[in-house]
């Protein structure tokens, strides 16, 4: 594919936080997105350690993008994907212990996450570097937002608070009197939840492109 045909470094960016939502349009990164969005404070911090990974990976395959051989290229991926995991992985052992434990095997597994190897694939190996970072910034946005939109409804319905930590209460959204919805930490709660927000998106994104057609 030709150069000048490829996404500018805006429209990567835009992209990656609504148009091509890894979350709710890609149907990417699934298995952190279900594991790990029982509190907010975990899905942000999954959020933020994917980011770090995406991005760094992202740069190093958009510079070494020219001596890339195609027989080589998800070896390639993969080995530098591992490096930047592997430092996350030891910074919140070393700085985030508890963290680090609740999220248990997810922060490895981000070796394999889809939405890494599918940017560096579709967009760092053939654009520049400054494409790339868009690129990478825009999805992390993206999964971020759909992290965080799974996590609040989860921790609301389950707690009636916000921001639960091992150490912190949270702060109190629903009256006392509020049901526990223990179902909402659960596997259950998780697949529910994704499937009522990814259908809400799906109907807003129907609604934008009727009334597009219609002014049109």
């Amino acid at each position: 594919m030709a150069q000048s045909s490829l996404p500018g470094a805006a429209k990567r960016f835009k992209f990656g936080i609504l148009d091509d939502n890894p979350t709710y349009r890609q149907l990417l990164g699934m298995c952190p997105t279900l594991a790990v969005t029982a509190t907010l404070a975990g899905a942000v911090t999954m959020a933020a350690a994917t980011a770090f990974v995406l991005i760094m990976a992202n740069i190093v395959v958009s510079l070494l993008r020219k001596q890339l051989k195609g027989h080589l290229r998800i070896l390639v991926f993969t080995m530098t994907i591992a490096t930047f995991v592997t430092i996350v992985d030891k910074v919140l052992q070393a700085y985030y212990f508890e963290m680090s434990q609740k999220l248990g095997p997810y922060v490895p597994l981000i070796i394999v996450n889809c939405i890494i190897i599918c940017r560096c694939e579709v967009c760092a190996s053939r654009q520049p570097v400054g494409v790339a970072l868009a690129d990478a910034i825009g999805q992390s946005l993206g999964f971020l937002l759909g992290l965080i939109s799974i996590a609040v409804v989860r921790e609301i319905l389950a707690t009636g608070h916000i921001f639960v930590t091992d150490t912190y209460p949270g702060i109190q959204v629903l009256p006392s009197w509020w049901p526990s919805w223990s179902i909402m930490q659960g596997p259950a709660g998780a697949f529910i939840t994704l499937g009522v927000l990814m259908g809400i998106v799906n109907l807003l994104s129907m609604r934008r492109k009727s009334s597009r057609v219609s002014v049109s």
